[in-house]
């Protein structure tokens, strides 16, 4: 499974921004879709999941401003990105995971980040 993200980029605090991620390979293996995001000297943390059968999660810090969807068919998911705080200034992360036969250690599928940079 190979991921593309783009959409990233600089907003003023309050501002919005749409990250999209794309799919290739066996993108009918995948199950869930997430975005992570990692500063400088952090570790990388979940911003949002969302599975095949759509179950979301989201992080504390994003709910109520963040929105993910998937386009099974498409193999794509999208993270709405509202009213952005300076925090959210990040490199964000799509990834996808595929079940193995071994239950519970699903293989993880990593794409290139894309940075957000969110000015006060």
């Amino acid at each position: 499974v190979q991921l593309q993200a783009y959409g990233g980029g600089s907003v003023q605090a309050g501002g919005s921004l749409r990250l999209y991620c794309a799919a290739s390979g066996s993108i009918f293996s995948i199950d869930g879709m997430h975005w992570y995001r990692q500063g400088a000297g952090r570790q990388r943390e979940l911003v949002a999941s969302i599975t095949r059968s759509g179950l979301i999660t989201y992080a504390d810090s994003v709910k109520g401003r963040f929105t993910v969807s998937r386009d099974t068919a498409r193999s794509t998911v999208t993270l709405q990105m509202n009213n952005l705080k300076p925090e959210d200034s990040d490199v964000y992360y799509c990834a996808a995971d595929i079940p193995t036969k071994v239950a519970g250690l699903p293989k993880w599928f990593w794409g290139l980040g894309t940075l957000v940079t969110v000015s006060s």
